[in-house]
């Protein structure tokens, strides 16, 4: 006899992954925390790869850095090129260009300067950036100290190259085309595809540029071609994969202050892995980019980033600010 009732097998597997307002707010509390894994990596990275420059030049190892994080990203998100649309493509390879740019600028300035230096002037962009998009005093505020604590960093007492001050600067306006490309593709994509377009696209830029100004020098030296994958894992793949995460949950100033402690990470990796001392000037920007960003993670933990209860955009994103 039926009864007319179905009966539903038991759910097997792990329960299905939160979504909504409430999923996209506990992202956006985390983004601090992501943000400093992904500083911590670029900065590891760029670690490795200045140890690197006594072997191959430096855009050699842009080159292998972009290249490999490329490939390695290709093959485990295995982008589906023929579905994306004109929109897709145009936005992913606008980013593959600023990756590009981003990459060799910075290794070239990474070679003349400090890592904390390096990493301190690439940050200018970003919290300029920051500083533009303020539409509070406290966010205003938090932006220009942070922005002060990098110029201090940034500012040592011995005299800098202007070659190595020059492709510092190339890089932060490279920097800040990278954060609003960044998150327009992260809106544009619903996974990762965008981003392994975009290395794609840089890499076909850079990499050829990097063969011919050096392949000679990896051919001659084929062990540099490991430590030049750590240096793709660490600089590329780590923290382009969390940034994008953080971006579609975060506006671009939240993201442009939290980026402040970029130059303290980069000066204690430069002290611990390749001996470069700090002075009481650094300790005393360390401060200050610290507290930066804690303000501002904190002013945008209390939500009404943009007047309403909560910070809750469209499509659930939640404002830090």
């Amino acid at each position: 006899m039926r009864t007319g009732i179905r009966s539903t097998p038991p759910r097997t597997g792990p329960p299905p992954a939160p979504t909504g307002p409430r999923a996209a707010g506990s992202l956006a509390r985390l983004a601090p925390l992501l943000v400093l894994g992904q500083m911590c990596s670029l900065q590891l990275g760029a670690a490795v790869a200045k140890s690197l420059y006594g072997r191959v030049d430096p855009v050699v190892v842009a080159g292998m850095r972009l290249g490999f994080a490329a490939v390695l990203l290709a093959l485990l998100v295995r982008p589906r090129l023929a579905s994306y649309s004109r929109a897709q493509w145009l936005g992913a390879c606008a980013l593959g260009l600023v990756f590009a740019g981003n990459n060799l600028t910075f290794f070239l300035a990474l070679d003349r300067l400090p890592l904390g230096v390096a990493a301190t002037v690439e940050l200018l962009g970003p919290l300029l950036l920051a500083v533009a998009l303020s539409r509070r005093p406290a966010h205003l505020l938090a932006g220009l100290l942070g922005l002060c604590g990098v110029l201090l960093l940034g500012a040592p007492g011995g005299e800098l190259p202007l070659a190595g001050l020059g492709f510092g600067l190339a890089a932060a306006g490279c920097r800040t085309a990278y954060v609003l490309l960044s998150k327009r593709v992260g809106r544009l994509f619903p996974d990762f595809g965008g981003l392994s377009l975009a290395l794609l696209a840089g890499a076909c830029a850079l990499v050829p540029l990097a063969a011919v100004h050096g392949g000679g020098q990896v051919r001659a030296d084929p062990g540099a071609l490991l430590p030049g994958c750590a240096v793709a894992l660490l600089s590329s793949l780590v923290p382009y994969a969390l940034d994008m995460t953080v971006l579609r949950r975060i506006d671009s100033r939240a993201f442009g202050v939290l980026l402040a402690l970029t130059p303290a990470v980069g000066a204690l990796v430069g002290l611990a892995f390749l001996g470069e001392p700090l002075g009481v000037r650094e300790v005393v920007a360390i401060a200050l980019v610290v507290v930066a960003a804690g303000w501002s993670a904190r002013a945008g933990s209390g939500g009404r980033g943009d007047g309403r209860p909560g910070g809750i955009e469209k499509q659930g994103r939640v404002r830090l600010g």
